[in-house]
């Protein structure tokens, strides 16, 4: 078995113990890697019950098969843990350097149990893999912990992936931060690794990642690099994502104010072609990447004189539209804030808006923001917001740390109305309203409203249905972007290139080439089919239901009043048709829970009852819970 290292670590941080364990065959056929690893851990480890920020959770990182090869845009790893956002199935993906330097060490994963009695660092040198003390770096930044780590090893290259105050104080929405400008954000696995006493993982290797057919893969890369550079990627390597700003704006589809509005009078301000002109320094690539799409900006004036951050389409948007605010500077600062004390700036800026939102309706008074003059439009206030929330400070602070829907919680009376999210997590920059399939998409999607596992958003932006209305059709487009991302995140690579790639096929003869086992295009599709569903069978142990697969009640109760898209609002009755198609293109009933034929056709098979105990109560009848085993090819 090729591409993969065929080895994974296991940590007991309660122990110091480390053990080092044999990856199966059969787990790599199945599940494939990186969040198909990760689901798999997930259900064998995490029982029902715990709190994703106790000692009993697991966090697991996994790199995929094709981590430290020549195949463009696949260094990446997956993190995975119950999300103290969700309360279910949470994981994040990032880029950089540190998923290939782990296969490099010669490990396709690393798990760790329990919880240090003092703040450590896991070093992986190759098969050298030892705990340190890292209590001198509490409060540290991510960026300062990645330096004080390389200068202890002596060792610029190094590669890290830490956490800031944001971890350590565990804001439910912390992410992780690998290589300075990539993280593993939006479910808070920074957050996951703050409780465990965790500050940092830090990998060093010095192996070569075989492959199965070197001169073969050459070939087939040298025409992948090739498309990565044409007019697919053009956009992304000009102006990086933030050249969506000025496409959704026409559209009628750019989220602002706390989606209240689809346009934003200013959207020029903050576009991806202003950014360029005026704040941009510096264009950079991950590790084997021949697109480039990471936009470094540098403030060189004003107030936030000197702030520095890596800045996308989806952080300039939270932060910026969506919060009202159309000052690049205090973009770049928030952004900046978000990754050095590490914070997801998607969530960020969509709780922020929400408190914005709550503030201008009276529900939050100056007493609560300790004098923030909490509006929408304000740039300053809502950096500050930024850095009270990232550090767990004051009551505004503590209070925006817990998210949208636990703040609308706390706050009562009709907070809930404003609180922009999905089982736990904020929407990302796609207005709901305007785009229903990737609506639908958002809301059964098992990590949260998440944009990045179905793209279900293409099929409204490039006109292949009636973007303004819902139909039974949509179903199956949503299941199928679902099985077909689960694939390219379990791989891993990156989604700028799922372009590139003419089928699944070609997907399938990457993967024999690296790997040397024999899939096809049906084995990988049927592979995140399985993924999926063990996902969502993890969702069903900690308590999901039906009602957790629907928009929040902006989406269903007030007409859109501004745009292409004026008046455009979810009707009900056409949604639940479209989720109960998706439900049928899944082989689930009703409820969402998937029928015992599913399971075994996908060799998941049923040995002992589900004990989320809802389920017996909406079912009137006992279902048995699914054991994960491993099929047999061709069954």
């Amino acid at each position: 078995m090729k591409g993969y290292a065929g080895r994974y670590v296991e940590v007991d941080l309660s122990r110091s113990e480390v053990k080092i364990k044999k990856l199966p065959e059969e787990l790599a056929l199945d599940y494939i890697g990186g969040m198909g690893f990760g689901a798999k851990t997930l259900y064998d480890l995490v029982p029902e019950g715990i709190d994703a920020l106790s000692p009993e959770n697991v966090i697991c990182f996994w790199n995929g098969p094709l981590a430290g090869s020549l195949v463009p845009v696949s260094s990446k790893y997956c993190v995975a843990a119950k999300s103290p956002l969700t309360g279910m199935f949470g994981f994040g993906i990032s880029s950089g350097y540190f998923g290939a330097e782990l296969k490099r060490a010669g490990f396709d994963g690393i798990i760790f149990l329990g919880k240090s009695p003092r703040l450590v660092y896991c070093l992986v040198d190759d098969d050298f893999i030892k705990l340190i003390d890292a209590e001198h770096m509490r409060g540290r930044t991510t960026w300062e912990a990645e330096e004080l780590i390389k200068e202890e090893l002596q060792d610029q290259s190094v590669r890290v992936a830490s956490i800031g105050i944001g971890g350590e104080r565990m804001v439910r929405f912390a992410c992780i931060t690998n290589d300075r400008n990539r993280q593993v954000g939006r479910t808070g696995m920074g957050a996951v690794m703050g409780s465990k006493n965790l500050k940092a993982v830090a990998v060093r290797g010095t192996k070569a990642a075989g492959v199965a057919d070197l001169k073969a893969l050459r070939r087939f890369c040298k025409i992948l690099y090739e498309r990565c550079q044409g007019s697919a990627t053009e956009k992304y390597r000009k102006y990086g994502t933030p050249a969506n700003v000025l496409v959704h704006n026409k559209l009628g589809c750019l989220p602002t104010r706390n989606f209240q509005q689809s346009t934003f009078e200013h959207a020029n301000k903050v576009s991806g072609e202003t950014m360029l002109r005026t704040h941009v320094k510096k264009i950079t690539a991950c590790d084997i990447c021949p697109i480039a799409c990471d936009h470094v900006n540098k403030v060189d004036e004003g107030r936030y004189k000197g702030a520095v951050a890596s800045v996308d389409y989806e952080s300039l948007w939270s932060l910026g539209p969506n919060c009202g605010v159309s000052d690049l500077n205090a973009i770049t600062k928030a952004v900046e804030i978000c990754d050095t004390n590490g914070i997801d700036t998607i969530s960020a800026g969509m709780t922020v808006s929400f408190a914005m939102e709550c503030y201008e309706r009276g529900l939050l008074k100056k007493e609560d923001t300790e004098g923030l003059e909490l509006k929408f439009d304000n740039a300053d206030a809502m950096v500050e917001a930024v850095r009270l929330m990232s550090r767990r400070e004051g009551r505004l602070g503590k209070l925006l740390a817990e998210g949208s829907r636990r703040a609308a919680e706390i706050i009562g009376r009709d907070a809930w109305k404003y609180a922009m999210q999905i089982k736990g997590m904020e929407l990302a920059g796609y207005s709901m309203r305007s785009l229903q399939t990737s609506t639908l998409g958002f809301a059964t999607s098992i990590r949260g409203a998440c944009y990045l596992r179905a793209g279900a958003y293409q099929y409204d932006i490039k006109g292949k249905v009636d973007r303004l209305r819902l139909d039974s059709s949509r179903g199956r487009l949503v299941k199928g972007g679902e099985d077909s991302y689960a694939v390219i995140d379990s791989l891993i690579i990156c989604k700028f290139s799922r372009g590139m790639y003419k089928s699944e096929e070609e997907l399938a003869r990457l993967y024999r080439l690296v790997t040397g086992l024999q899939m096809n295009g049906k084995d990988l599709i049927k592979a995140g089919e399985r993924i999926y569903n063990v996902g969502k069978l993890i969702n069903i142990r900690h308590g999901w239901k039906r009602e957790h697969d629907y928009p929040p009640w902006r989406a269903t109760h007030e007409k859109l009043p501004d745009g292409p898209a004026a008046g455009a609002v979810i009707k009900m009755a056409e949604y639940d048709a479209a989720l109960d198609s998706y439900y049928r293109a899944r082989d689930w009933d009703k409820q969402g829970i998937p029928s015992r034929e599913k399971l075994s056709e996908l060799g998941i098979a049923g040995e002992r009852m589900l004990k989320s105990s809802w389920v017996a109560r909406a079912l009137g009848r006992e279902l048995l819970s699914p054991k994960i085993c491993v099929s047999k090819r061709g069954a």
